[in-house]
């Protein structure tokens, strides 16, 4: 790939409001479906005739293994497709594909090790993570299976973020979809239909997870992407290139890799707290706090390669007008789903389960939980924009600063302040979202308040 030889990006060129729309979507709407195959994969599970409500709650005890997988995703596609993008702003296209062959065969190593690692010790990091006797048995039949596509899982998330970065949403999207509608169609045959339970969740997820990495991977190879995967730059490491993304990867990989840290610790809190039970209904809550995360983290993704490649380009006019669209919609899309679950939260318990217990239980557990999450449209925008302005510093920060910093320690802090040891517990996540939030808008002033262009251009 010559570096000079580029046609004119719309990236740097169409009108911005339209562009992040264009982009944003796709994102969102895979993020979406993403969630539904995820809340469906749960619904059937949580409704499994004699042992549902111990099946969700194992799925909750397995979360902690599924976000590591996720998170050495993010590592490399989260810095790599950030740089890439700035490379490409800057006209530097070879350099940027040099970061996506670099990324992939490091993120193929270390796929096959987790894989081996996940399985060698399963038993030992689910009883870590929170298992009892009753729930374990079921956490290992579902995770001794889905561990089996984890390189499935880090291509169809690390390399899709190469596809976005691109601006080619609509591809990223299909691939998710793909994906996700096999799980869907796929969940009820194997669970139902076969009698496999929770080993046929696993499977129809690992199945699923193969057609998006095979949907990514021919795109990556084909003759419409800019970046295309090649042996010679798998084979060609640049260490120095390579060190730079993986630095700027390590924010998103602490971010999700610290969700395994704060899921072990609610879990085993709660478990000596309130048992069983409160164990299930944290599962609820992570997956309503879900319904946050999942958009803003499409709009993020839909704003970042408009925002890297504008600050190649030196454009701050449009990585200013891109962080606004970005801000807006996150706040508005977040504050109406805190203010639908705060409503009617029963009415998310039930999704999940038909135990009565958990549906007593859950929905005040659930308000508690979910109390501030309103301004969580804030917080990620903002750190969104360090990752894709390529501040590594920042954005390592503020990943450790709400999670390892503020939300790890409360859940151990906060029981002893309150007679009600499991409501101090679920209200760790409000108190570390708070001073999160603020700390991070007061950053991001302080480094871009003069930068950005807050005036509209005339």
């Amino acid at each position: 790939m010559d570096d000079n030889n580029y046609s004119v990006n719309p990236l740097e060129t169409e009108e911005v409001s339209g562009l992040f729309i264009r982009l944003a979507i796709p994102t969102v709407f895979a993020q979406l479906v993403t969630l539904i195959y995820n809340i469906v994969d749960r619904i059937y599970i949580g409704h499994i005739a004699e042992y549902g409500n111990l099946a969700l709650t194992s799925m909750g005890i397995c979360a902690p293994i599924m976000i590591m997988i996720q998170a050495f995703a993010s590592l490399f596609g989260g810095g790599g497709a950030p740089k890439a993008s700035i490379f490409l702003g800057k006209k530097k296209n070879r350099i940027a594909q040099r970061i996506l062959g670099n990324s992939f065969m490091v993120m193929l190593v270390v796929s096959v090790v987790l894989t081996i690692v996940f399985r060698v010790f399963s038993t030992e990091l689910l009883m870590a993570f929170g298992a009892s006797e009753k729930t374990l048995p079921y956490a290992l039949e579902y995770m001794n299976i889905y561990v089996l596509g984890t390189v499935f899982m880090q291509i169809s998330v690390s390399l899709n973020a190469f596809i976005t970065a691109q601006g080619f949403n609509k591809i990223s999207m299909l691939s998710v979809v793909a994906g996700a509608l096999c799980n869907i169609i796929l969940d009820p045959v194997f669970i139902y239909g076969f009698q496999m339970g929770v080993k046929g969740a696993a499977l129809a997820t690992v199945i699923s997870q193969f057609v998006s990495a095979i949907c990514v991977f021919m795109f990556l190879i084909g003759k419409k992407t800019i970046l295309r995967i090649t042996w010679q730059d798998m084979i060609n490491i640049d260490r120095k290139l390579l060190f730079q993304c993986l630095v700027l990867g390590f924010s998103p990989f602490v971010m999700s890799i610290t969700e395994t840290a704060i899921a072990a610790c609610f879990n085993t809190s709660l478990l000596k707290y309130g048992g069983d039970v409160a164990v299930g209904a944290m599962a609820i809550c992570n997956t309503a706090m879900q319904l946050v995360f999942i958009p803003v983290q499409g709009f993020g993704q839909g704003a970042q390669p408009i925002i890297s490649y504008n600050y190649g380009a030196d454009r701050w006019d449009r990585v200013t007008a891109s962080f606004r669209m970005l801000f807006i919609t996150n706040v508005a899309v977040v504050s109406g789903i805190w203010i639908i679950v705060m409503l009617w939260p029963d009415l998310m318990v039930r999704m999940f389960t038909s135990d009565a217990s958990l549906i007593e239980y859950a929905p005040g557990m659930l308000r508690i939980f979910m109390s501030m999450c309103f301004m969580m449209g804030i917080q990620s925008a903002c750190q969104r924009t360090f990752l894709a302005l390529g501040n590594a510093k920042a954005s390592l920060f503020l990943a450790l600063l709400r999670k390892i910093i503020l939300l790890i320690p409360l859940i151990y802090i906060m029981p002893h302040f309150f007679g009600d040891k499991v409501f101090a517990v679920f209200f760790a996540e409000p108190v570390a979202d708070t001073i999160a939030t603020i700390t991070t808008f007061t950053m991001f002033i302080v480094y871009y308040g003069k930068k950005f262009k807050w005036k509209r251009s005339q």
